[in-house]
C-alpha cells in the first residue's frame, strides 16, 4: 500500500469554526503572542495563559470535523495515511484518522512543568492553577510555545522521507520548522497543496489546488486514484 503523508495547518480547522491566529479577527488580534504563547508569558501571568487555553479548549467541544477531515480519514482505505498536523485540536482523530502526529502539542492534554514526560488527558475543558502532577508541580498546557523546541520534528522529517505522495492542506508554509518538512519529501513523490489562498512554496513542482479543504482534499483524492490507474 502506497504511503500518503499529509501536512495540515490552521486552514483545515478554520472550516470547522476554530479561530485561527493570523487571519483578520483571529486570536492574535485579541492577545499578544508574548503574553499567551511563550514560556515567558507563562511566568509573567500564569492565570491568563491558563484561561486563554481554557477558552480554546471549551470551543473545541462545540465544533465538529469538516468534510476535509473526513476525506483524509477515508483515504486510509486505499493508502497508508500519515497525518502530520500543526494543529492542537483533535478533529483529525474524531474524523477517524488513525495515524496523527501533533507537532505543536495537543489542546486536550496537560504536562508537568517539572517533567516534560508527564503528560495527561484533561478531564473536561478547564486546566486551572493548583492542578498539579504527582511531584507537586503545576500542570501547563501540552502546547509547544514560540521559542520552545519542537520535539517531534525529527520523527516528522523521517515520515516525510518515506512518502510516496505528499499532501499539504491549509497551511501558509511560513512557520518553521514545520515549513521545512517539504525539503525531506523524495523528489519522486508528487506534492499537492490545497489552500484557498495563494501560498508560496518555493518549489515549482507542487500541484496547487486553490480550494478550501472541504472540497480540495476530495479533488486530490480523485487525482490520486487516476494517477494510480484506478477508476474515479
Amino acid at each position: 500500500m502506497k504511503k500518503l503523508v499529509v501536512l495540515t495547518g490552521a486552514g483545515i480547522s478554520a472550516e470547522s469554526g476554530i479561530s485561527t491566529f493570523r487571519d483578520s479577527g483571529g486570536l492574535w488580534e485579541q492577545h499578544r503572542i508574548e503574553d499567551v504563547a511563550t514560556f515567558e508569558g507563562w511566568l509573567k501571568n500564569r492565570k491568563l495563559v491558563l484561561e486563554f487555553y481554557n477558552q480554546r479548549r471549551k470551543q473545541l467541544f462545540d465544533v465538529e470535523p469538516n468534510a476535509g477531515h473526513y476525506e483524509l480519514a477515508r483515504l486510509e482505505k486505499d493508502y497508508e495515511v500519515q497525518i502530520i498536523t500543526q494543529n492542537v485540536d483533535d478533529l483529525h482523530e474524531r474524523a477517524g484518522s488513525t495515524r496523527v502526529l501533533h507537532l505543536h502539542g495537543e489542546l486536550k492534554k496537560a504536562r508537568s512543568v517539572a517533567d516534560d514526560s508527564y503528560v495527561v488527558e484533561i478531564d473536561g475543558w478547564e486546566l486551572n492553577e493548583g492542578m498539579l502532577c504527582p511531584q507537586g508541580a503545576q500542570l501547563r498546557p501540552h502546547i509547544v510555545w514560540f521559542g520552545e523546541a519542537v520535539p517531534l520534528i525529527g520523527h516528522a522529517a523521517e515520515l516525510c522521507g518515506e512518502a510516496d505522495y505528499f499532501l499539504i492542506v491549509g497551511t501558509s508554509l511560513d512557520v518553521y520548522p514545520a515549513a521545512g518538512l517539504l525539503n525531506y519529501v523524495p523528489h519522486t513523490a508528487p506534492v499537492y497543496l490545497v489552500d484557498p489562498n495563494d501560498v508560496l512554496t518555493g518549489t515549482p513542482d507542487v500541484i496547487y489546488v486553490k480550494a478550501p479543504a472541504s472540497t480540495g482534499v476530495k479533488y486530490v483524492a480523485d487525482e490520486l486514484k487516476t494517477r494510480s490507474g484506478e477508476s474515479s
